[in-house]
């Protein structure tokens, strides 16, 4: 059934282009005449907003909260009650709020935000209750478009910009930056860019955009090549720059050189009849090769250029000797990077140097000229109108809790997910996976579950979801072992894929639930051929999907669910137009229209399933792609197939930001990386490559235990603790005293946790989240809060034993976690950085808890609690606590401690704990610890105790003086 919209199916003669006004008419924002027939004047009020008439169509403003005003326009008000897959109806009380209007203005009035329409221009302004502006709209473009057949309208809405502010959010992109502004990002699923159209602002604000489609953020002039005319060669000849091919990956075996009037190539196309005639024909196809291009260009203007590069394995750029775009890639799969670069009217000299030493075949350098303005900029590609929701803090936690209000708390995950999760690609027999958690309990190093990745399934049989009974005799008794014998968990990769012959496909099949299978040139034959993918925006197509997940696997006792493709996307490289035509039709509609929601639908359906054959089972969906409101369904993103290389661990710390930020809270990624570049190949690995791999490695580990969810995976070399140089290496070392310091740190991270659920917030903070009035902090991209405590400052260099950090201004300053010495905040310095032992600060007034040592996460009762209280401000922190596997949380069976420093009296106070739970521990011994600058103490695992209390649920405080 396709139940396609068809709001403007009656004309789309219409098109309502404000862009094209006059500067005069655009400033004050979308010209407005009135729509035909109706009266100007007319305000409808409805029961949560209002309804107006404007040029071309109609305007709805919508009260969600006293911080939130949905804003809707559409030529055919039939739009006003279509239903979104991403903002939950309304629920509870009603927010309270009031309409005034004059000859000029209509304006909505809550407690929290104005939001003002000029009747003029139609324009809505955005202003606090005392009518400081805060955001306003500048222009609305709704463009009619044919798109694979269906006549609708590409739609663009654009906001004044400020200039002091950043931008953030979006998802996850991998450009390494966590400021946004005055980049352009293209809004698709693919391996490795997760979309959640979510803007937030410096400013205290954020933007929901809601609309599944194919959409481009910032400017929307496209990326060109400079013009052959503005280009010179390095012997100063007009018309292209001096191309050099080499016949290895480190520039030294040269071929030839020839004059290239652009960088665009493909390698690929070298076996074809017409090769690409950028290339000269006798370059190798295949190998290690490296081109540099070298010559001058000109700047027409001065102005501030984007350069963009769109490349696998390694690119460079120069321009003016100043580096400004440096990618170490090293995988098939190419991505965009960016370079913002003030230039001066004139030439300008140019470097580009691409080289592939692994597989992949593409580089291209595209550019564009300044632009005049900058407006904020949301483009989507199929709309029946538009539709955003602005959401209003100031403070960004309750940007972020507004967010979720609008499209639905984040599930508490359940205990065992905070703990170490051991995957590889893959293990290929139930005792392969058994071996290693013996591995890790023969050690002491603690571990919570252990991943089984794709093609337990025997060959040809994707989507049975049955077990291949060569290598997994006997599925029960290997599940069983993991959990009574080894007390973990098991996730299993299960993919909404499916090969004909298997009777998961004839039922799909039977019943029309399947895309139309289609193969297209470029795509890996390991993915194999044919095969569809279920369409999970039908409902019984869910329901079905899930029936066949829970028959099979469900049944045995898995307990967490892997969704792998999730995009679904398997072209490499990633293909728009053919992911648009794989997902075609779909139950609501073509696949261009609801591009980026597949992955909500596809978590929707394995958790309501889930939930309704075991209600108070929570559930784990760990998938590869995203959208907003996926956080409602129990569901974690990890950042796809990433090279195991420096630069693209670098990269991951600006990407979970990004998610992050964008309201999504449970993100990861493969610790070390997925893919190996060729210099990590060797089996087994010695001398410098072993050094450099098992450092990446540890180092990436010290980053990923400060992320929601710590899981080891990869290809290639195997990844358990002792398999990076042995049993005590170097390497092991650092990554078991980062694991059980996760493990100890179980109570923080819970509470955290806890917070996320009940207050909104995140794990991982960008510094702006804290230090928005700083614009250092605000731009970097390196450094972050987990939870409201840690600074956390990744090693992303190789042999680097020290790190600059910038150290925000806050009261009291900061404290070393590590030696417990207290430091100013406000400055950079340089931070010792030993092999185990990454920089980690904590903030004065923190109230940090530790739990015992635990091989995992069930194996014994948090108590005694240790408090660490980090003295030199004032602080709080509220210990949650549940049964850690149940939904009683959701029903108030939780309990949550309070807890407060005061530094003027030197005095901690335990407050009174709320509520309860079954089984909860009514008794508490909790041992504090007080860290200050005259008593300095560094992490240890048996500190000395201040003071020892004993806690029952009532308030009491201690001095600490």
């Amino acid at each position: 059934m396709n139940r396609r919209r068809s709001f403007f199916a009656a004309s789309v003669a219409a098109v309502l282009l404000w862009s094209a006004l006059p500067a005069s008419a655009q400033s004050a924002g979308p010209s407005s005449a009135g729509a035909p027939g109706t009266d100007r004047s007319a305000v409808e009020k409805t029961a949560d907003g209002i309804v107006l008439p404007v040029d071309h169509g109609w305007l709805k403003l919508q009260v969600r909260a006293d911080n939130a005003i949905r804003v809707e326009f559409a030529k055919d008000r039939g739009f006003f009650a279509h239903k979104s897959l991403v903002v939950l109806p309304p629920s509870g009380t009603a927010p309270t709020w009031s309409e005034t209007k004059d000859a000029t203005t209509v304006t909505l009035h809550t407690a929290r935000l104005l939001a003002r329409i000029d009747r003029q221009s139609g324009a809505v302004s955005f202003l606090t209750p005392s009518g400081q502006p805060i955001l306003a709209e500048a222009a609305r473009t709704v463009e009619p478009a044919i798109i694979q057949g269906d006549t609708t309208f590409h739609v663009t809405q654009q906001w004044q910009p400020n200039a002091d502010e950043a931008l953030y959010g979006l998802g996850q992109q991998q450009l390494g930056v966590v400021d946004i502004k005055n980049y352009d990002i293209q809004l698709w699923q693919h391996n490795g860019t997760v979309v959640v159209p979510f803007l937030v602002s410096s400013r205290g604000y954020g933007i929901l955009w809601d609309n599944l489609s194919y959409s481009r953020f910032g400017d929307l002039r496209p990326f060109t090549a400079i013009p052959t005319e503005a280009l010179t060669d390095a012997d100063g000849k007009a018309g292209a720059l001096t191309a050099t091919y080499f016949g290895d990956a480190d520039f030294k075996e040269q071929l030839f050189r020839h004059r290239a009037e652009d960088i665009d190539i493909d390698l690929t196309a070298l076996g074809d009849a017409a090769p690409n005639a950028l290339i000269h024909p006798g370059f190798p196809s295949k190998g290690p090769v490296s081109v540099r291009w070298e010559g001058r260009f000109e700047a027409p203007t001065a102005g501030t250029y984007l350069f963009q590069t769109y490349s696998n394995n390694g690119a460079k750029v120069w321009i003016d000797g100043q580096l400004v775009v440096s990618n170490w890639w090293q995988n098939w799969l190419p991505y965009v990077r960016q370079a913002r670069v003030a230039l001066t009217a004139g030439t300008h000299a140019i470097r580009v140097d691409w080289s592939r030493d692994a597989k992949g075949n593409a580089m291209q350098l595209r550019w564009k000229t300044p632009a005049e303005e900058r407006p904020t900029t949301l483009w989507s590609e199929v709309a029946d109108g538009i539709d955003y929701t602005f959401v209003y803090g100031p403070q960004l936690d309750h940007v972020l809790a507004g967010y979720r209000q609008l499209t639905g708390q984040a599930s508490l995950m359940p205990i065992w997910t905070f703990g170490l999760w051991q995957s590889r690609q893959r293990y290929e027999t139930s005792q392969q996976s058994l071996d290693v958690l013996a591995g890790f309990r023969k050690r002491d190093i603690p571990v919570d579950t252990i991943v089984q990745d794709w093609f337990y399934w025997r060959k040809d049989q994707w989507g049975s979801h049955q077990f291949d009974p060569a290598r997994f005799p006997d599925p029960q008794g290997w599940i069983d072992a993991i959990h009574h014998q080894y007390h973990a968990h098991v996730m299993i990769s299960v993919w909404g894929k499916f090969y004909p012959g298997t009777a998961n496909y004839d039922a799909l099949h039977q019943r029309g639930f399947l895309y139309t299978p289609l193969l297209w040139e470029g795509v890996h034959e390991w993915v194999g051929f044919p095969y569809t993918d279920y369409d999970a925006f039908n409902p019984a197509a869910r329901k079905l999907f899930w029936s066949q997940v829970r028959d099979a696997l469900f049944t045995k006792k898995i307990d967490a669910w892997w969704m792998d493709a999730t995009e679904p996307d398997i072209s490499s490289p990633p293909n728009l137009e053919q992911q648009k035509a794989r997902m075609n039709p779909t139950y609501d509609g073509i696949g261009g229209r609801v591009l980026n929601g597949y992955a909500l639908m596809n978590s929707r359906g394995v958790y309501e399933g889930q939930r309704g054959d075991a209600p108070d089972q929570r559930v784990f969906i760990l998938t590869r792609s995203g959208f907003a409101g996926i956080q409602r369904y129990g569901s974690a993103t990890w950042s796809g197939d990433m090279p195991c290389t420096w630069e693209a661990m670098r990269r991951q710390i600006a990407a979970g930001l990004g998610y992050s930020i964008s309201g999504v809270p449970y993100w990861s990624m493969d610790i070390g990386g997925f893919t190996a570049p060729p210099r990590f190949l060797p089996q087994p690995l010695t001398g410098a490559a072993l050094d450099e791999w098992c450092e990446l490695n540890a180092r990436w580990f010290e980053f990923g235990a400060f992320v929601p969810l710590v899981r080891l995976h990869g290809e290639s070399q195997f990844r358990e603790p002792w398999a990076f140089g042995g049993d005590g290496s170097p390497a092991e070392r650092a990554i078991v005293k980062y694991d059980r310091l996760r493990y100890r740190l179980l109570p923080y991270v819970y509470a955290v946790a806890g917070a996320v659920t009940q207050d909104g917030t995140t794990f991982m903070r960008p510094l702006v989240m804290d230090f928005a009035g700083d614009a250092k902090a605000r731009e970097l991209a390196d450094e972050y809060l987990f939870g409201p405590a840690f600074l956390v400052a990744p090693v992303t260099e190789y042999k680097a034993r020290s790190r600059a950090v910038y150290l925000p201004e806050t009261a009291g300053g900061w404290f070393d976690f590590w030696t417990g010495r207290q430091l100013a905040g406000g400055r950079t310095i340089d931070a010792p950085a030993p092999y185990d032992a990454a920089p980690l600060f904590v903030r004065a007034g923190s109230i940090v808890p530790f739990g015992p040592d635990l091989q995992y996460t069930t194996e014994k009762r948090a108590d005694p609690v240790t408090l660490f209280v980090y003295g030199g401000a004032d602080g709080d922190f509220s210990l949650y606590e549940d049964d850690g596997l149940t939904y009683g949380y959701e029903k108030g069976a939780f309990t949550r401690i309070p807890m407060h420093w005061d530094e003027a009296t030197q005095t901690f106070t335990l407050g009174a704990r709320t509520s309860t739970f079954p089984g909860m521990l009514t008794d508490r011994t909790f041992n504090i610890v007080h860290v200050s600058a005259a008593h300095a103490v560094g992490y240890d695992a048996a500190p000395a105790i201040a003071r020892t209390v004993r806690y029952n649920g009532e308030a009491l405080s201690v001095s600490l003086k």
